[in-house]
């Protein structure tokens, strides 16, 4: 009799949740920066903040930086521990500085972003990703 409550792992509906969370999120994310990197590479003074005061340019840049380029990179699965991390540095500034002094209803979105990047970040790009194949797709630590 088959148990009413599987506790075992689904190795390939995780590998595709992965997959899911990780172009679904970057796109949206990709979109939100493409309109700061428009903004960057339009000229004329910059209207950006500075929140962790190194400029409007350069606070600009970086925004972009996590928010384009990063997430092309978390598409793909390329890099991606390394992608994660401007993007999970990006949402704790905006969360933690740039809207410290607004009510959760303006961090909220920030938050679910910097959960779901925490959350990339210890699990992995997973099977469907250019990471898997560089690494031979064993997923096993070698010695």
């Amino acid at each position: 009799m088959k148990r009413l409550f599987n506790t075992n792992i689904n190795h390939g509906g995780l590998n595709f949740a992965l997959l899911v969370l990780r172009v679904a999120f970057s796109a949206f994310m990709m979109v939100h920066g493409y309109g700061k990197l428009q903004s960057l590479t339009a000229g004329g003074e910059i209207q950006f903040g500075d929140p962790i005061g190194i400029g409007a340019p350069a606070s600009l840049a970086l925004a972009v930086f996590a928010e384009f380029f990063c997430s092309i990179l978390l598409i793909l699965g390329l890099a991606t521990r390394l992608a994660v991390i401007p993007l999970i540095i990006t949402m704790l500034v905006a969360v933690f500085i740039a809207h410290g002094g607004d009510d959760f209803g303006k961090k909220e979105m920030g938050l679910h972003y910097l959960v779901v990047y925490l959350f990339i970040f210890i699990a992995g790009p997973g099977k469907y990703s250019i990471d898997h194949l560089i690494g031979g797709g064993s997923g096993r630590r070698r010695r």
